[in-house]
C-alpha cells in the first residue's frame, strides 16, 4: 500500500475509517441543511442567526473544556464514542421528525444545536486520542491526515447531497438521513478487535487533574503559538457556513442546490490538502505559517470575484490552504503531547479550535449583515494574516531564525546560515506497547533545499518535500 494511504493496512483502522466517512457524510448533510433552513425558512437571510446556531452547537466545547479532556484521559475511549455516537444519532431523529412535521421553529434549532454540542465537546476530545489506539506510532501523523481527508471528502459528498435533497425534500428528511449514519459508525466500534488496540494507560486520579492539560502547555511554547495561530484561524476565518449561505444568497441570488455544490466544491480544494499532508511523515511549522498565507489571500481573492463560479474557484484554494492549516496544526500537537496527557491536550485544542466559533461565527455573521458577504471574507483573510504574523514572530524568536537572503533566493535563515531552525516535530520511538512517548523531539537534519521560501514567499506546500 503506497505511503499515503499506510495507516488503512491495518484492519481496525480500515473498518474505523469506514465507519466514520459515512458519519461524516450525513453530519455535513445536516450542517448544510440546517444552515440553509434557518436562513431561508426560519427567518429572512438572517447571518446573524446562523452564527449564533453555530455559536450554540460550537460553544459546549469551551464551556465543558475541564471535564471533556480529563473524561477522555480516564475512560475507555470506546466506550466514550459509542455513548457520544449514540446520542448525536437520536438528536438528529429528533430535529428530523420535528422539522418533517412542520412544527420545527428557530428556538428548536438553538435547543437542539447546543445538546448536538455537549455530545461533541465529549466525543471530540475522546475521538482524537482515539486515533493513536488504532495506529502504530510511526502512521499516527499519516492517520491524523487520513482523518482528515475522509472529513473533508465527506463534506464533498454531504453538503452537494443535502442541496439536492433540501431543494426536493425539504431539510428535515436530510435530518433523518443523518440520524441514520450515526448506526456506521456504531457498527464499526462495535466489530473492531479490541485485543489489536494499543491500550495506552488510563491517566492515574490524582490532585489537580482538571488543570492539568494547561499545566503541560504552559511549559510548551511550541504548542502554545499553535494554538494561538489555530485560534485565530479558528474563531474568524473557518466560518464557511455563513460565508457560502450568504455569498451565495446574498450576492450572487443562488438557490439550495447551488449552496450545496458551492460547499462541495470547497471540499474537493479540503481532500487535496489533506492527501497531500497524508504523504508527509512528519508536521512542520513552516506548513503552518505557509498555508495560513494563502487561506489569507484566498479569501481575499473571492472577496472580490464576480461571479459564482469564479468564487467557486476560489473556494478550492481556500479548501486546499485551509485543510493544510488544520491538518498541520493537528498533527504539531498530537505527536508531540505526552499520552497521559493527550486527551486533555487535545480538549483544550479542540476547545480553541471550535470553541471560538461562538466568538467569531455572530461577530462574522454581523459583519456580513451589516457591510455585506464580502467583508465577512475580508474579515477571514485578515485572520489568517494575522496567524502567520504570529508564525513567523515565534520562530524569530524562539527559534533564533531570520528572513535573509542566501545566493538568489529568499529563505529563513538560522544562526547566519542557510539553514532551517527546528521546525519539524517527529514522533519518537513507540514502546513496548506502541504508544508514542512524544516528547516533542525535533529536526535538525534539513538539507539547504528543502528550507526554500514556502514561508517567506508564500508559496503553497511543495508535495515533494515529505513534512
Amino acid at each position: 500500500m503506497s505511503s499515503m494511504f499506510r495507516s488503512l493496512a491495518g484492519y481496525n483502522y480500515r473498518l474505523w475509517a469506514a465507519g466514520a466517512f459515512v458519519s461524516n457524510v450525513g453530519t455535513w448533510m445536516q450542517r448544510t441543511a440546517q444552515d440553509w433552513l434557518v436562513l431561508t425558512e426560519l427567518t429572512d437571510n438572517d447571518a446573524f442567526a446562523v452564527g449564533l446556531v453555530m455559536a450554540l452547537q460550537f460553544g459546549p466545547l469551551l464551556i465543558l473544556l475541564p471535564v471533556t479532556g480529563l473524561v477522555a484521559d480516564r475512560f475507555d475511549q470506546r466506550t466514550i464514542l459509542m455513548v457520544t455516537q449514540a446520542t448525536m444519532g437520536v438528536l438528529g431523529l429528533a430535529l428530523g421528525i420535528l422539522t418533517v412535521t412542520g412544527v420545527v421553529e428557530l428556538w428548536h434549532v438553538y435547543i437542539f444545536a447546543a445538546l448536538l454540542g455537549c455530545a461533541a465537546a465529549f466525543d471530540a476530545p475522546a475521538r482524537q486520542a482515539f486515533v493513536s489506539e488504532l495506529v502504530g506510532g510511526t502512521n499516527l501523523s499519516n492517520a491524523v491526515a487520513l482523518n482528515s481527508a475522509s472529513f473533508s471528502a465527506a463534506r464533498m459528498v454531504g453538503p452537494a447531497v443535502a442541496g439536492m435533497l433540501t431543494a426536493v425534500a425539504g431539510a428535515g428528511a436530510v435530518f433523518l438521513i443523518n440520524a441514520a449514519t450515526f448506526a456506521a459508525v456504531l457498527i464499526a466500534l462495535k466489530m473492531l478487535r479490541v485485543r489489536d488496540l494499543r491500550r495506552e494507560p488510563r491517566a492515574a486520579r490524582q490532585r489537580g487533574d482538571l488543570a492539568g492539560g494547561f499545566r503541560y502547555i504552559r511549559r510548551r511554547p511550541d504548542i502554545m503559538v499553535v494554538l494561538v495561530m489555530i485560534f485565530l484561524v479558528g474563531t474568524f476565518g473557518l466560518n464557511f457556513g455563513i460565508y457560502i449561505a450568504t455569498m451565495a444568497r446574498v450576492e450572487f441570488g443562488a438557490g439550495a442546490a447551488e449552496f450545496g455544490v458551492l460547499s462541495s466544491i470547497m471540499a474537493i480544494g479540503s481532500v487535496t490538502g489533506a492527501l497531500l499532508s497524508a504523504k508527509r511523515e512528519s508536521p512542520r511549522m513552516r506548513f503552518l505559517i505557509a498555508s495560513s498565507i494563502i487561506f489569507a489571500l484566498g479569501c481575499l481573492l473571492a472577496a472580490v470575484l464576480p461571479s459564482l463560479w469564479m468564487f467557486a474557484a476560489a473556494l478550492v484554494l481556500i479548501g486546499v490552504a485551509a485543510q493544510t492549516f488544520m491538518t498541520t496544526a493537528n498533527g504539531l500537537v498530537q505527536l508531540s503531547t505526552d499520552a497521559a496527557v493527550r486527551g486533555r491536550v487535545m480538549a483544550i485544542y479542540m476547545a480553541i479550535f471550535m470553541g471560538g466559533t461562538p466568538i467569531g461565527a455572530p461577530v462574522v455573521g454581523w459583519i456580513a449583515n451589516e457591510f455585506g458577504p464580502r467583508w465577512s471574507l475580508v474579515a477571514g483573510g485578515a485572520a489568517g494574516l494575522i496567524a502567520c504574523a504570529v508564525g513567523i514572530g515565534w520562530l524569530v524568536q524562539h527559534q533564533h531564525l531570520r528572513v535573509g537572503f542566501s545566493g538568489r533566493r529568499l529563505r529563513v535563515i538560522h544562526d547566519g546560515s542557510a539553514e532551517a531552525g527546528p521546525d519539524t516535530v517527529v514522533p519518537d520511538e513507540p514502546n513496548a506497547n506502541g504508544a508514542v512517548r512524544g516528547a516533542g523531539v525535533r529536526d535538525n537534519d534539513v538539507d539547504d533545499d528543502d528550507v526554500s521560501n514556502d514561508v517567506s514567499d508564500g508559496l503553497p506546500p511543495r508535495v515533494t518535500s515529505r513534512e
